[in-house]
């Protein structure tokens, strides 16, 4: 295929998916389209989108102009089928559920921007259709916290012809989430990946959407130990299409970075993350602190309680515990006593209610349980686990917190305030309790050097933010000049006066 010249309709099309994100669709751009459709439609004469849309990838491949190519399309949006674009004679587009009645043949050219619904908005009965579909179709369960578009993915694999090709722009938690290892195991045992395109912050294709996008380019053929990895930096440039289109033959483009990636160590990094040597780090988080979630109420709004309204239920203080629960409330590396307050004058939660261990309960608390047990409470899913059910997690207070998800440089707070943190924050807990070795802990992880490794262990969002899960971010690397910059491994005390040695 030869080059595609530049696009220069940017704000017009920027309108348009402007007025698509007000009805929850995402049209992928034109320069990720055109250079997805490259990739499956040559030596094919049929391109197959199972979620079809506007038809962004249609677009792309009147585009390409190729000869006796026509395009399948399914939805289940009737409406978006009406669109104009689909009434041209090689184009056929129906409304069809493609996970729940998927075309009963198999196609050499899939591509595809799956629909992105996380697995707490999927219902139970649609969840055990994707179990079944799972089975059937890898041999094996995709743990349940998969979103629907993994399941499109496996579905579209499936339906791919020998040496066929598929091309899926998805959220990065395809490579990061907690069926990824499954999932990938799966892929890469089955089928050549060929390619992987990941994106600068600033080239995003789905700004302001609190997801990375990454494209997914893989060939039903014999899988090799080596793929092509890439990262965009530059938004409406024509260089992805015209490294895809060269079949990745040429490897020197000013705005992306290509890196012939191996196999084995992409699916162990997540191909959405950077290449990475993991034996050159020699010290991680896990060797100086232990690291666990900050407690799950249940329901904040019952749980979680302002001065104000603690005075009002006339609640002892006996039963209550300084929280913090929204990364917002901690927007400093140190987090005090003064900064609480500042909160409870602003009427946010900073109390919370903790009846462990009580056995005689004034009325006052009586009463607010009664209201707990008619709002249904007992029977949320967390909560009937508990006996009784208003039992309370129980945390030590932690030394440092960790957002858990954030966009800020500053990750780890130093807890002056001594207060327990809710779910929005993880507990990090240093192995030594001696001041100095706190401080210096806390130094350490907010260097910019160990901070940037945070990419290595975190599942990615849009505009630069990481979740990192509490067993990740115990793997945290963080780089021996900083372990010694800040002495992290000499003898330090224990409240009990005793030296210990850095184990």
């Amino acid at each position: 295929m030869g080059k595609i010249k530049s696009h220069q309709k940017l704000p017009t099309e920027w309108n348009k998916r402007e007025i698509l994100r007000d009805k929850g669709q995402f049209w992928t751009p034109s320069w990720v389209a055109d250079a997805m459709v490259s990739y499956v439609a040559e030596n094919t004469d049929l391109v197959f989108d199972p979620a079809t849309g506007r038809g962004a990838f249609y677009e792309a491949l009147l585009k390409l102009n190729i000869p006796k190519v026509s395009f399948f399309g399914a939805d289940v949006d009737q409406e978006v089928l009406e669109d104009g674009i689909y009434n041209h004679k090689n184009c056929f587009v129906e409304k069809r559920d493609f996970i729940k009645n998927p075309p009963q043949r198999k196609f050499k050219a899939i591509v595809a921007n799956p629909p992105y619904i996380r697995h707490h908005r999927i219902d139970e009965k649609t969840k055990t259709l994707l179990k079944q579909l799972s089975i059937s179709i890898t041999g094996d369960t995709i743990d349940g916290r998969a979103g629907y578009h993994i399941y499109f993915l496996i579905q579209a694999l499936n339906l791919l012809e020998k040496n066929g090709k598929l091309a899926f722009i998805m959220p990065a938690d395809t490579c990061e989430g907690k069926f990824a290892k499954n999932l990938w195991k799966w892929i890469s045992e089955k089928f050549c990946i060929e390619g992987v395109i990941t994106f600068d912050e600033g080239a995003t294709p789905f700004p302001k959407v609190d997801t990375n996008a990454i494209v997914l380019l893989i060939k039903n053929s014999t899988p090799t130990e080596k793929l092509h990895w890439v990262k965009a930096n530059q938004a409406y440039s024509t260089d992805l299409f015209n490294f895809i289109s060269s079949n990745f033959k040429q490897q020197k483009y000013e705005t992306l970075e290509i890196i012939n990636r191996q196999l084995k160590e992409g699916i162990a990094t997540g191909f959405s993350r950077p290449e990475q040597n993991h034996t050159r780090f020699k010290f991680h988080l896990n060797d100086f602190a232990n690291v666990m979630r900050g407690i799950a109420t249940g329901s904040n709004e019952f749980f979680f309680l302002t001065a104000q309204k603690v005075k009002e239920l006339q609640i002892p203080k006996v039963f209550l515990k300084r929280a913090v629960g929204r990364t917002k409330d901690a927007t400093e590396s140190v987090l005090t006593v003064k900064n609480v307050e500042e909160l409870e004058k602003e009427n946010r939660p900073t109390y919370l209610l903790s009846i462990n261990g009580h056995d005689k309960l004034p009325k006052s608390i009586s009463n607010y349980l009664k209201i707990g047990e008619e709002m249904g409470l007992p029977g949320r899913s967390l909560i009937q686990q508990r006996k009784p059910w208003y039992k309370m997690e129980k945390r030590e207070v932690p030394p440092l917190l960790f957002a858990y998800l954030g966009r800020r440089n500053i990750r780890f707070i130093k807890n002056e305030a001594g207060v327990l943190p809710l779910t929005g924050f993880l507990c990090v807990y240093p192995i030594y309790d001696d001041k100095d070795f706190i401080e210096n802990l806390w130094k350490a992880l907010n260097h910019p050097d160990t901070l940037e490794n945070l990419k290595l262990v975190g599942k990615s969002y849009g505009s630069g933010a990481i979740k990192v899960e509490p067993g990740n971010l115990n793997r945290l690397p963080i780089p021996d000049h900083i372990v010694n910059l800040f002495d992290l491994k000499r003898p330090y005390k224990t409240n009990t006066g005793q030296l210990e040695i850095f184990r």
